[in-house]
């Protein structure tokens, strides 16, 4: 996440991964602040295992951006409330992406459907883990 105020809304996505037993790295990176840093944890991300990234970040919000630029991996941008524009901002600056450079988003606070969307994708070759969405989505439905 771009900021360490980030971590109340991307809280969600950490539980969600959790409940499913898969396990994650959370790191505080500016893709303005820690340019270096964001590319070089992106950079080993493949070779350290990890399968994706979730990115949240607010108001300008590149963060998904300039990891997707240095990754084949998928990412996932959150884009996040604040700001004068409540995150209208970052919603813009996540979802609009150039072509080569993709990254899927979600709604603007959306760190749930972050790790939903990630788990599926998992789930596409990890039979544990689509038994487990398929579970959940039952309960969704039965609320």
């Amino acid at each position: 996440m771009g900021s360490k105020s980030d971590e109340s809304k991307m809280l969600k996505a950490k539980e969600t991964l959790d409940e499913f037993g898969v396990e994650s790295e959370w790191r505080v990176l500016s893709a303005h602040r820690n340019p270096d840093q964001v590319v070089e944890l992106v950079s080993t991300a493949r070779d350290n295992g990890f399968i994706a990234f979730i990115c949240g970040a607010g108001m300008a919000a590149h963060l998904a951006g300039v990891v997707a630029a240095h990754t084949t991996l998928p990412v996932v941008g959150v884009p996040l409330s604040g700001g004068a524009l409540n995150g209208q901002d970052a919603l813009y600056a996540t979802v609009q992406m150039p072509k080569g450079v993709p990254v899927a988003t979600v709604a603007i606070d959306g760190s749930q459907n972050a790790a939903l969307l990630v788990l599926q994708m998992l789930g596409i070759s990890n039979l544990e883990i689509q038994e487990k969405l398929s579970k959940y989505k039952e309960e969704m439905a039965n609320r």
